[in-house]
C-alpha cells in the first residue's frame, strides 16, 4: 500500500463529464473523416522494448502474506470506529451479522472476485439492494489496518459516475468495504462467466465509461490518483451497464510535482503490468493506460489477458494487429454485429495504449476524445507520440 494516514482533500474533487446512454444510439453506420491507414503510415518509428518481451508470470502476485484463519481477525478500536463515522454521513457502519446475512455467511457461491489480499462477495441487503462486499483476508492486523485506512483515504475523495460508490464499511469481526452493485456484477463476470454475451453497443459503452472514470482519477481529482489494478474484475457495472471502477486497495496518490512512483514490490495483476514496472518499478498514469489497453483488447476479442496456458493476450493479438487480420481478433459471439468505426477507434487505442514505451502512450483525456469521435479526434491522433507496434493496423474508412 501507499500512504498510511488518511489524507484530507484541499478542495472538493472536480467532476468530470460523464456520458449518457443516449450517446450510444444510432452510431453504427456513422461516417468519419479520420483516415486510419493514413494515421498509421504517418507515424514515425521509434526504437523500444518489444511488448512481446513482457515477462509472463504464472499467476497473480501481490503481497505474499499469510491468510487470516478462523476468527483471528484484527479488531478496530472504538476511537477509530468513531473517526471513520465522521468521513461521510452517508456511509453506514455494517455489523458482521448484517454482512453475513447479505452474503449467506460469505458463501463461495457469492464470491465474485479474489486477489492477493482480499475477497469480494456479492450480497443483498435487507432493503433489496445488491452490494459488493470486499473483505480483507491477508496480512498482520497492523498491515490490514494500514491497507484498510489507505483505501478509505483514497475513496473518500473520489466522486464520479464511473467510480464505484462506497455505501459503507464494517469493522466488526474484520475489515470490510461495502459498495453499490447491480445484478450485472463486474465486467469479468459478464465477459467470461455469463452464458449471454455482451453485444457491441454495451462493450463500447463500458470502454468509454471506464475511460472517463480513469480520466477523472488522473486529471479531474484535486490530487492525481493511480489505480494500479485496472482489469475487468475491478470494473463493476450499473443496471444500465455504466462502467464503475472499483478496488482502490493498491492505488497511490501522485503529487503534482512528481512524475512517477518507484515501487519495490510486485503488486498488481500479471497480464496488465507494463514493461517499465518490471524493469524499473515505475508507476504513474501510464501504468493505468497500459492496463486499459489490455482491457480494450479483452472487450474486442473476448479473451482474457492471460489464458489457461498463461499465454499473453498482447502476444497473441499483436501479430494479428500488425497483419491487419481484424476478423481473427473479433470475439466470434459478435459475428458482424458491430459498428466498424467504433471498432476501429477501439483497436487504434488498444494498440497505442499497450506501446512498450510509456512516452508513446496517450493520456486518458486523449483516449476519451478519440473514443467519443469528437471533431478534435484526428488532431489528437496526430499529437500522440509515435510508436512501432501499430503501423497498418486498420483499413481506411470508406
Amino acid at each position: 500500500m501507499a500512504s498510511v494516514a488518511i489524507e484530507s482533500a484541499e478542495s472538493e474533487p472536480v467532476p468530470y463529464a460523464s456520458t449518457s446512454s443516449a450517446d450510444f444510439e444510432n452510431q453504427r453506420h456513422s461516417n468519419t473523416s479520420i483516415h486510419w491507414r493514413d494515421f498509421f503510415r504517418t507515424r514515425k518509428k521509434r526504437q523500444g522494448v518489444s511488448s512481446q518481451g513482457l515477462p509472463i508470470k504464472p499467476k497473480l502476485t501481490r503481497r505474499k502474506k499469510k491468510r487470516i484463519k478462523g476468527d483471528v481477525v484484527p479488531q478496530i478500536s472504538s476511537s477509530l470506529d468513531a473517526e471513520l463515522s465522521c468521513f461521510k454521513s452517508s456511509w453506514k457502519n455494517f455489523s458482521l451479522s448484517e454482512l453475513r446475512e447479505a452474503t449467506d455467511n460469505f458463501s463461495r457461491e457469492n464470491l465474485i472476485g479474489e486477489g492477493g489480499y482480499a475477497e469480494v462477495y456479492k450480497g443483498r441487503l435487507k432493503d433489496g439492494k445488491f452490494v459488493a462486499i470486499k473483505r480483507l483476508t491477508r496480512g498482520s492486523p497492523e498491515e490490514m489496518t494500514v491497507d484498510f485506512l489507505s483505501e478509505l483515504g483514497i475513496v473518500v475523495h473520489v466522486d464520479h459516475p464511473n467510480i464505484a460508490q462506497l455505501i459503507g464499511y464494517g469493522v466488526d469481526g474484520g475489515m470490510h468495504l461495502v459498495l453499490q452493485l447491480s445484478p450485472h456484477g463486474s465486467l469479468a463476470s459478464l465477459l467470461y462467466g455469463s452464458k449471454e454475451k455482451l453485444n457491441w453497443c454495451i462493450r463500447f459503452k463500458i470502454a468509454l465509461g471506464a475511460a472517463e472514470g480513469l480520466c477523472y482519477l488522473h486529471e479531474g481529482c484535486q490530487r492525481r490518483i493511480i489505480h494500479k489494478d485496472i482489469k475487468p474484475a475491478n470494473i463493476l457495472l450499473s443496471e444500465d451497464f455504466d462502467a464503475q471502477i472499483s478496488d482502490f486497495g493498491l492505488s497511490k496518490w501522485l503529487p503534482n510535482q512528481w512524475t512517477h512512483h518507484i515501487v519495490s514490490k510486485v503488486e498488481g495483476t500479471f497480464g496488465y503490468l507494463p514493461p517499465e514496472f518490471f524493469l524499473h518499478g515505475i508507476v504513474n498514469e501510464k501504468t493505468d493506460v497500459f492496463a486499459f489497453g489490455v482491457v480494450l483488447l479483452e472487450l474486442v476479442t473476448g479473451r482474457q489477458a492471460l489464458d489457461n496456458s498463461q499465454k499473453s493476450l498482447i502476444m497473441w493479438a499483436n501479430p494479428l494487429i500488425r497483419e491487419n487480420k481484424i476478423e481473427q481478433l473479433i470475439d466470434p459471439s459478435l459475428r458482424d454485429d458491430y459498428d466498424s468505426d467504433q471498432l476501429n477507434r477501439v483497436l487504434v487505442l488498444a494498440s497505442i495504449c499497450i506501446c512498450p514505451s510509456e512516452a508513446d502512450r496517450p493520456r486518458m483525456s486523449q483516449v476519451v476524445d478519440i473514443l467519443k469521435g469528437n471533431n478534435s479526434c484526428q488532431e489528437t491522433l496526430k499529437q500522440l507520440e509515435e510508436g512501432d507496434t501499430c503501423e497498418d493496423l486498420l483499413e481506411e474508412d470508406p
